[in-house]
C-alpha cells in the first residue's frame, strides 16, 4: 500500500474512533487548547515546543494525534483546538484568572474583540517576605562539582525509557539556593503550570483557614449539593477531602491513562466544584482511598466561600496569606469558567517560587517569626493516610507510611520523612523537613516509574553531596601544580 494511502487509511480509522468515543475526542481537543494557552499567554513559553515536548509524545494522543488542528491567536489572546474539523474546543486569556476553557467561536465568524488588558489584584509590596535568603539574580551555578553531575544526571536523556524532558531543577537547602538549571526557553521567572502538585497549595490554603479558626478538619464539608436530609455525602469531613477518601464515584488514569472523570471535570465542565460534588457516592466516606482531583475542587469552592467575595476573593487571600509572605511573586491560579480557583491542577509559579513553597514546609509552617500554617500542620500532612498504597497524606504525598511505594522511593535516595507535591508529567518539589533540604523539579516526563525514581536519585545525590566532606581545592599555578 502507497504511504498516502496508509495515512489516508490510519486518519479515517482515528476519525472513526473519534465518532465512537466523542466524550474522548472532546477532552483530547479542551486539553489541547488550554494547555497552549496558557503556555502561551500565562507561561510565556512556546506553544509549539511545549506541543511537541508535553503533548505529541502521549500515546497517539489517545489515538487522534494526525487529525488534531490547533492555532495560537496572539491578537485575541485565544487558543482553538479541533480534530478533523470537529470536536472544537477553545481557552482565552483572562489576566489573573489565567486561561478558562470558553465556548469556540462559530464557523467563519469574526473573532470576538480582544478583552485586555485584563483587571489585576494588587497588592502594597510593603506585605511581602521571602523564604528564601540571599537570593541572587542570576542562575545560582553548583559550587560543588557533585552537584554539577547531580544536575547533569536529572537533565540527562535515558536511551530506553521515554522522554525525561526536564526543564527546571532549583535545590535549595536550609533556605539558601545551592544549585540550579533550566532548559533553554525557561528561566528564573518562567511560570510553571504544577498540575496536581496544585493540590499540595490547596491544602495549605486550607491550613491557613484551620490557623485563623474558619474550619477544622474534622469538620463536615459544607457543601450545598450535600445538604439535602437524609443525603449520605453530608457525612464526608474536610480531612476526606484532603486525603481522598470522600467515597464519592470518581475515576482517574495513571499519568498519560487518557480520559477519565478527573480530565472530564477539568477539560469539560464549565463549574468543576458542582460536577465533582454532584456525584454519588460509592462508599462511606472515610472508609475508602481513591485519588480525586473534585476533591481538591470543593474544596476550592468552600475556600472561596469562607473568604468571601467569590473567585477573586479566593486568590486575594491566597496572595496575602500564602505567596506575598513567601515572596512568591510570580504565583497564581487559574480559574474555571464559574469563577472558582482550579485548586487541583492550576497553580503556577516559577521554580524558585516553588522552592518558597517547598521551604515553607521545611521550617513547619514559619517564615521570618510568622506563623502561616497552624502548629502540626506539616506532619499532618505528611501523616500516611490509611489504605492509601501509593504513599498518600492530606494533600501531599509522604514517605512516612509502610506502603510499597514509600519504600521504593526511599531506596532509590528520597528519606523516609520526606513528604512531597506531585503533578502530571514530574512537576515535583520535595520536601526534607529532618535535613532542612527542598529539591524542585519540572519538566515533561511521560514515564512516571522513570521519573519519580529521578527525582529520588537526585534527591539522594544532593544528601550524599551535603554528607560528604567539601571537594578537595588544588593549589598552586596553572594545571593544579604545588
Amino acid at each position: 500500500m502507497r504511504p498516502a494511502r496508509i495515512l489516508l487509511a490510519c486518519a479515517c480509522a482515528m476519525l472513526a474512533a473519534a465518532c465512537t468515543f466523542p466524550r474522548d475526542a472532546r477532552i483530547a481537543t479542551g486539553y489541547i487548547s488550554h494547555t497552549l494557552c496558557t503556555a502561551a499567554f500565562v507561561s510565556g513559553l512556546d506553544p509549539d515546543q511545549v506541543y511537541e515536548d508535553e503533548i505529541r509524545p502521549m500515546p497517539d494522543l489517545w489515538g487522534y494525534g494526525l487529525l488534531v488542528r490547533r492555532e495560537v491567536d496572539r491578537e485575541h489572546v485565544l487558543v482553538e483546538a479541533s480534530l478533523a474539523g470537529g470536536y472544537r474546543s477553545a481557552a482565552e486569556y483572562r489576566g489573573d484568572r489565567g486561561c478558562v476553557t470558553v465556548a469556540p467561536r462559530p464557523e467563519g465568524s469574526a473573532p470576538n474583540p480582544a478583552q485586555v488588558p485584563f483587571p489585576r489584584i494588587d497588592l502594597p509590596i510593603a506585605q511581602a517576605r521571602d523564604a528564601l535568603v540571599e537570593v541572587p539574580s542570576g542562575v545560582v551555578e553548583p559550587a560543588d562539582p557533585r552537584l554539577r553531575l547531580a544536575l547533569d544526571r536529572a537533565f540527562a536523556e535515558p536511551e530506553e525509557d521515554g522522554p525525561r524532558a526536564t526543564r527546571a531543577v532549583v535545590i535549595v537547602h536550609r533556605g539558601r539556593i545551592l544549585a540550579e538549571r533550566y532548559a533553554p526557553g525557561y528561566g528564573i521567572g518562567t511560570r510553571l503550570l504544577g498540575y496536581s502538585a496544585s493540590k499540595s497549595v490547596t491544602s495549605a490554603l486550607v491550613g491557613i483557614l484551620v490557623r485563623k479558626g474558619l474550619l477544622h478538619p474534622g469538620d463536615r464539608a459544607p457543601v450545598p449539593e450535600w445538604s439535602a436530609p437524609g443525603d449520605p455525602r453530608s457525612a464526608i469531613s474536610i480531612d476526606d477531602l484532603l486525603r481522598m477518601r470522600t467515597g464519592l464515584q470518581w475515576e482517574e488514569a495513571a499519568i498519560g491513562g487518557g480520559s477519565d472523570t478527573g480530565t472530564e471535570m477539568i477539560y469539560l465542565a464549565p463549574d468543576m466544584a458542582h460536577f465533582a460534588a454532584d456525584l454519588p457516592l460509592i462508599a462511606s466516606p472515610g472508609t475508602m482511598w481513591q485519588y480525586n482531583s473534585g476533591n481538591a475542587m470543593i474544596l476550592s469552592r468552600i475556600l472561596a466561600e469562607k473568604v468571601g467575595g467569590g473567585g477573586e476573593g479566593a486568590l486575594r487571600f491566597a496572595r496575602e496569606e500564602l505567596f506575598l509572605p513567601l515572596g512568591m511573586q510570580t504565583a497564581t491560579i487559574e480559574s474555571d469558567a464559574a469563577g472558582t480557583p482550579m485548586g487541583a491542577a492550576g497553580v503556577l509559579a516559577s521554580a524558585r517560587d516553588w522552592a518558597r513553597f517547598g521551604e515553607l514546609y521545611a521550617r513547619d509552617g514559619v517564615i521570618q517569626g510568622h506563623r502561616i500554617l497552624p502548629r502540626g500542620w506539616v506532619d499532618y500532612s505528611a501523616s500516611p493516610t490509611p489504605g492509601a498504597e501509593v504513599g498518600y497524606g492530606a494533600g501531599f504525598w509522604t514517605n512516612r507510611g509502610v506502603d510499597e511505594a514509600a519504600a521504593q522511593r526511599i531506596a532509590w535516595g528520597m528519606p523516609r520523612d520526606a513528604l512531597f507535591a506531585h503533578g502530571f508529567l514530574g512537576q515535583v518539589v520535595v520536601v526534607v523537613p529532618s535535613r532542612h533540604l527542598v529539591v524542585v523539579r519540572f519538566g515533561y516526563s511521560h514515564d512516571p516509574l522513570e521519573e519519580l525514581a529521578g527525582i529520588s536519585h537526585l534527591v539522594g545525590d544532593v544528601i550524599a553531596t551535603l554528607d560528604a566532606p567539601p571537594p578537595v581545592q588544588a593549589r598552586g599555578g596553572a594545571g593544579g601544580a604545588p
